[in-house]
């Protein structure tokens, strides 16, 4: 039970048994006021027979009054009275004919079993026609018309309504009763504070003691949750927190170890471009190009590394600010196969020189509806393909890149499917390659170069989409990588 129920538990107990003290203490003191039970009972009755009668009990008992005065011999019909009583019952209420000791006619909805003696006297004089009335421990409040037949018999009309009567209870009990429920209200009021503080000082104290382990750095150990409520939610907080501050310090001993790895790579991936360019700017110093030719390929080799350097540190730079959140994006709806058609057109050219043929198919004439950002998502694809086509055999006959897409519509959402028949990746290479610099050819070799990036660049674009990146791969098949983008229904 959660704290706010127990409070609210415990205020309302707490109510309920002050009112009911109140109640019988009033009940008490009426008792020793006037002298006995009776005599509160006479209260009581007093008010129900000075009560106004409802409306409908007004109307039924003018119609029927007005009857009895006129032709009363018409109230002994069969149904007289019982159009009369029709509306009676809806408030609880009912009509009563009585004929000298005879009862000719009662409300069935009243289930009355008596005698014309258990009605209040005869009165023609109707003086006191409003009363209270017991019978068989029922008890009715009633509202009557006395009068006499063609023939003289007496005749009474009530419409009546049964209430019920405080409960009775002796005046002698008052001082052991006043005694029984101070008692009580002590006992309730500890029981009920030792309650709730139980469910609250006591979890409170453990995280107190816990949150002083931490203030010293010692975390390993574990706050137990005890409780289903909102103390036991709060240690279950702190216990997710002590658990992740402790896991966010083995990782930090992990990304010093990483950032290490990150400067010798960096340093490896810019010191070797840079040997090449000193290289050949001192060749060209010391006249080694010494014909116009071996000039320009010379200078052709600088310009060529120092844009392997400016990719470097521009993808450096991007992947930074993906990595903080700085980089802006454009998003817009657009029809994802029209786009990929486009995309797929202009990089054909270039990879068909290159001996690889590229080639778009899939849900055609589905209506796949994304919202994109198109350089960004440009980026991503143009990536996924140049690293396929990079990384395929040179020798290799029949080098292909199928891109296709796919509509998911379970899942809410459309994938591209970018998938070569290149030379695949191993199983334990496989679950890194989104990491940054990382590079399933470990030796950083010209050949296959690059930043090592690439993807996670993708994999933070693709996550500033809404999507997803996965990869397969089956060594000696080829490579597939799906990007996975939410769908959405046209504007």
């Amino acid at each position: 039970m959660s704290i706010r129920h127990r409070m609210l538990f415990s205020f309302t107990l707490m109510t309920l048994l002050t009112l009911l003290s109140v109640a019988i203490l009033g009940l008490v003191m009426a008792v020793a006021i006037t002298g006995d039970f009776d005599r509160v009972r006479e209260l009581y009755t007093r008010q129900y027979s000075m009560k106004p009668l409802l409306p409908e009990e007004e109307t039924a008992f003018a119609e029927a009054k007005f009857v009895a005065k006129k032709t009363p011999e018409q109230l002994l019909l069969p149904d007289a009275l019982a159009s009369i009583d029709a509306p009676l019952p809806e408030v609880q209420a009912g009509l009563l004919l009585r004929k000298a000791e005879t009862i000719v006619y009662a409300t069935p909805a009243l289930r009355l079993q008596l005698h014309g003696d258990q009605l209040p006297p005869y009165e023609m004089a109707n003086i006191n026609v409003r009363d209270t009335w017991s019978v068989n421990g029922r008890f009715f409040t009633y509202v009557k018309f006395d009068f006499s037949f063609t023939d003289q018999t007496p005749g009474s009309l009530y419409v009546v309504r049964e209430t019920s009567p405080s409960s009775e209870f002796m005046a002698k009990w008052f001082p052991l009763l006043a005694g029984l429920l101070l008692l009580l209200l002590l006992v309730g009021n500890a029981l009920l504070y030792w309650w709730v503080t139980r469910g609250i000082v006591i979890p409170l104290r453990r995280l107190k003691e816990a949150s002083e382990q931490i203030r010293e750095g010692n975390l390993a150990f574990e706050v137990g949750v005890r409780s289903a409520d909102e103390i036991g939610a709060l240690s279950a907080s702190f216990e997710e927190m002590r658990r992740r501050l402790h896991a966010s310090v083995e990782l930090q001993h992990q990304y010093e170890a990483n950032r290490k790895e990150l400067m010798t790579n960096i340093s490896h991936d810019l010191k070797t471009p840079m040997t090449m360019i000193k290289g050949y700017v001192e060749g060209i110093r010391d006249g080694v190009a010494r014909t116009p030719e071996q000039l320009d390929a010379y200078l052709a080799v600088i310009s060529a590394k120092t844009v392997v350097m400016d990719r470097l540190i521009d993808d450096l730079f991007l992947f930074s600010k993906l990595d903080l959140g700085k980089v802006p994006f454009a998003f817009e709806q657009v029809e994802l196969r029209g786009y990929m058609a486009d995309l797929v057109e202009e990089m054909a050219f270039d990879l068909t020189e290159r001996g690889v043929a590229l080639r778009l198919h899939g849900a055609e004439g589905v209506p796949l509806r994304v919202r994109i950002d198109r350089d960004k998502l440009r980026r991503v694809i143009v990536n996924i393909v140049e690293n396929s086509a990079k990384y395929m055999d040179v020798e290799q006959p029949d080098k292909r890149v199928e891109i296709a897409l796919v509509d998911k519509p379970d899942e809410g959402g459309v994938s591209i499917e970018v998938a070569d028949n290149g030379p695949g990746i191993t199983a334990e290479a496989l679950p890194n390659i989104f990491e940054r610099f990382y590079r399933a050819e470990q030796s950083r070799g010209a050949s296959t170069g690059g930043s090592g990036l690439g993807l996670a660049i993708a994999k933070q674009i693709v996550r500033e989409h809404g999507g997803r990146i996965e990869a397969s791969s089956t060594v000696g098949r080829g490579t597939t990588l799906t990007i996975t983008l939410p769908k959405e229904e046209a504007e």
